[in-house]
């Protein structure tokens, strides 16, 4: 594990420091945008008053904080692999670029000693999945690993209500952020109600030190909803899911092969508007993971 000298720095001296998914840049977003919105989301934890901490696999080396050349090579590498908890070791041990998804970040986040982490959404329950079994390693590694992840609630692409009865059976925290409702991803309102509520930075960083003093070793999470005029337009969005969960199905798009082809779908069929929706969700959720974690340093 190599980190950063920028996020060491702040790390051996206290300052607060945020976590950054690399899945995001490598398979969730189009080329050549998802280089330049990989840097705006640097930026936006930075003029919130933290150091980003972009963490992916480079030549077979876990690297805790990117600097610009590892970070194209994850953006525009055609070979970068989706890297859950399980495909560390083989990516490390071949020698290859890994880009971390939530379950993975979360992992090597809180090995280097980052406690907050942004992302879009988190994965989940998929649908049919009583059939299937088909849950994403993020619920798993959530319930035992101790940090707080700010994301814009469960993509809504899977089974909500599912997910956050697997988060309660994991002990998993839930927070809404300024909202009573658990957010849907694209939508402002999954509807479903969120757990608990906090209201402040300052509110989500005490829940962090409540947990820590009570030896908690599961994840806390944030969910920040987007503001109602920001979201996918509800009617296109029932729709496009599903016109997606049907073309899924007849292209065999399954397990981790899911969610990359949902999120293009979308993005191809609503001309590109989920694509800056998503774009948005991320900022923001890059700047409240920063206040949270300047709250809690």
């Amino acid at each position: 594990m190599r980190i950063h000298e920028e996020v060491s720095d702040a790390l051996s001296s206290g300052r607060p420091v945020v976590a950054l998914e690399s899945t995001i840049i490598s398979h969730g977003l189009p080329r050549p945008r998802n280089l330049a919105v990989a840097r705006e989301i640097e930026a936006a934890v930075r003029a919130a008053g933290a150091v980003p901490a972009t963490i992916a696999i480079v030549a077979g080396e876990v690297r805790i904080g990117l600097d610009d050349a590892a970070l194209e090579a994850i953006a525009i590498g055609g070979d970068v692999v989706k890297c859950g908890v399980r495909d560390l070791a083989p990516v490390a041990a071949r020698g290859v670029h890994g880009a971390t998804t939530v379950a993975a970040t979360s992992v090597l986040a809180v090995g280097a000693g980052i406690g907050v982490f942004a992302t879009g959404g988190l994965g989940g329950v998929h649908r049919e999945a009583r059939d299937s079994w088909d849950e994403s390693a993020d619920l798993g590694t959530l319930a035992r690993t101790p940090i707080c992840v700010v994301c814009a609630g469960v993509k809504s692409i899977l089974d909500v209500g599912a997910t956050l009865e697997r988060l309660e059976t994991l002990n998993v925290t839930v927070l809404g952020f300024g909202t009573d409702a658990f957010p849907g991803f694209y939508l402002s309102d999954s509807g479903f109600p969120a757990p608990w509520r906090v209201d402040s930075a300052a509110e989500a960083a005490a829940v962090i030190r409540a947990r820590a003093a009570l030896r908690g070793e599961a994840a806390i999470v944030v969910a920040n909803p987007l503001p109602r005029a920001e979201q996918l337009d509800p009617e296109l969005h029932a729709r496009v899911l599903a016109d997606g969960l049907a073309a899924a199905e007849r292209a065999g798009a399954r397990g981790k092969a899911a969610t990359p082809f949902l999120l293009d779908f979308f993005h191809r069929e609503t001309a590109g508007a989920s694509l800056d929706v998503n774009v948005r969700i991320v900022l923001r959720n890059a700047e409240l993971a920063a206040r949270i974690a300047a709250a809690a340093a």
